[in-house]
């Protein structure tokens, strides 16, 4: 424990200075650039690549599963449909993040 507690230390006086070294002031951005549409775009482009891998995850796993044991093939068939929705909904959120904050 006494190893630990100059680290810990450290990490606390970092945590309580951060605030007032990192403050900055109202300054306005440069004109012309709008940062939140960029940055919104990478997370959509992001998040839109994130949900193809999981669907094609999913949907080999469902493969494999059915080629194993075709006699769930309904009870499987659900927990797919169910799962690619829910990732699907992921793209949906951030695209819905992105009309939102960029304007």
């Amino acid at each position: 424990m006494r190893k630990l507690a100059p680290f810990l230390l450290l990490a606390v006086l970092m945590l309580i200075a951060a605030p007032a070294a990192f403050a900055q002031g109202t300054a306005q951005p440069a004109a012309g650039t709008n940062w939140v549409a960029i940055s919104a775009s990478f997370g959509m482009a992001i998040a839109s690549g994130a949900c193809g891998y999981a669907q094609s995850k999913a949907s080999a796993a469902a493969s494999e599963s059915f080629a194993r044991n075709p006699g769930a093939g309904d009870r499987i068939f659900v927990s797919l449909l169910i799962s690619l929705v829910l990732i699907e909904s992921m793209a949906l959120y951030a695209f819905a993040i992105v009309l939102i904050k960029a304007k």
